[in-house]
């Protein structure tokens, strides 16, 4: 694959999967040693073949400078890594239980390519205990090699926070660890090559495993308390910003503030956590309140839309409602887990006619993911409702003078994110 100088450079390692975690992780090695990009997608690897990157976590540039990456979506080509870093997606199902399905396939596929004294090292978010008790049988099984004797595994949980350009992945400190201690010191080792921010070897994989699903865990409570705290206020016919503002001047009084809570990790990894609590006799009091809080945030705010509107002796059904924004962050493309569309489906059982406009977003890809088409024109004195629900820039940029254009001359503008003064919008969270 590679000349005999770049072999030299180091074991080929093959990234799995080529996401928002696995891209950038495979272009970082692929500037210094031979890596193989393997995703099931042949359009992905198409696109990134081309020099393009639909989640933007990449430029064309940085394509260009890992010159020792390789990119493929067979199978086969993985013979030639020693070293196997699985990226892939860990989702939830309809009833929110862990969907451990494209891990399982993913260590499938490297069990096909796994040979004596390989290492598999996972990045995809778990329960404590799934790489060794869900992901190394099935290593074992399709390899027939034994663990800890003919491979070995590791687990160095992701930190990516897609669309943050200050935070990106060589510059937020990353833990690693290993089935032994020889294993757990050469991982920490390679990616200590590429993370500048320096690495922190956890005593276990299940360590490292459980310190991932917290993090999220932790963030998704505070948010919850937080989105809690709106909800009295607004009762209470007090700003919760402007609460929040005040109480923020102490110094350890932490900045979260209310919203929709989705994206792959922070709505989802609490149910991880919980799974593996709930299968050892322990049912989660704290962390499933946090989670009941969130997951309603979406039908509470449609709700208090309708109230607004009802004020303003707007008639609800039949009613033209504006939703801007529909990723689960601003400024990213990336749909996974957005609760946006809990807002669209609760107004939409009012009778309301709810049209979505994201310009960061792919409109195929909305209507594959969420069966949403998207407006990608926005027509003057359409609304009778205007959701602010990303922080877009683009929409930061229009000010609330051009945001109320797109309103009848009756109309409520509802700022979910903040966005604007509080006295250039009707309703906010």
């Amino acid at each position: 694959m590679e000349s005999d100088s770049v072999s030299n450079m180091g074991e080929t390692i093959a990234v799995i999967g080529l996401g928002y975690v696995g891209l950038p992780l495979a272009v970082e090695f692929g500037k210094k040693r031979p890596v193989i990009g393997f995703d099931i997608s042949p359009a992905r690897i198409a696109e990134l073949r081309a020099g393009r990157d639909a989640t933007r976590e990449v430029t064309t540039d940085e394509l260009a400078e890992a010159q020792h990456l390789t990119l493929t979506a067979e199978a086969a080509d993985l013979a030639d890594a020693s070293i196997f870093v699985v990226t892939v997606p860990t989702p939830i199902d309809a009833h929110k239980r862990p969907d451990l399905t494209p891990l399982l396939k993913a260590s499938e596929t490297v069990g096909r390519a796994l040979k004596r004294g390989d290492i598999v090292i996972y990045e995809s978010t778990v329960y404590p205990g799934a790489t060794e008790e869900d992901c190394v049988p099935v290593l074992e099984r399709v390899s027939g090699l034994t663990f800890n004797v003919d491979f070995f595994c590791g687990y160095s949980p992701e930190r990516i926070n897609p669309g943050d350009k200050a935070h990106r992945l060589t510059t937020i400190r990353k833990v690693t660890s290993g089935s032994t201690p020889e294993i757990a010191a050469k991982i920490d080792a390679l990616y200590a090559d590429i993370i500048t921010a320096g690495t922190y070897m956890a005593e276990s994989i299940r360590v490292a495993e459980a310190a991932k699903v917290i993090e999220n865990t932790q963030r998704d409570l505070n948010i919850a308390l937080v989105n809690e705290l709106a909800i009295i206020f607004n009762r209470m016919g007090i700003d919760s910003d402007a609460v929040l503002k005040a109480a923020g001047t102490k110094w350890n009084f932490l900045p979260f503030r209310p919203g929709l809570v989705g994206g792959h990790c922070i709505g989802v990894d609490p149910y991880y956590l919980t799974h593996k609590a709930e299968s050892l006799g322990y049912h989660p009091q704290v962390i499933l309140a946090g989670r009941r809080i969130n997951d309603g945030m979406g039908a509470y705010v449609a709700s208090q839309m309708v109230k607004a509107m009802l004020k303003r002796r707007i008639h609800v059904d039949g009613a033209r409602v504006l939703v801007l924004g529909l990723t689960f962050k601003e400024n990213c493309p990336d749909l996974r887990n957005t609760r946006v569309v809990d807002v669209v489906a609760e107004l939409r059982d009012y009778g309301v006619q709810v049209d979505v406009h994201d310009p960061w977003v792919d409109p195929a890809e909305a209507q594959a993911e969420h069966a949403l088409d998207l407006v990608t024109e926005l027509t003057p004195g359409l609304y009778d409702g205007i959701i602010l629900a990303v922080a877009h820039e683009a929409f930061i940029s229009m000010g609330a003078k051009t945001l109320r254009r797109f309103g009848h001359e009756r109309h409520v503008l509802y700022d979910l994110k903040h966005i604007l003064p509080a006295s250039e919008s009707d309703l906010r969270l």
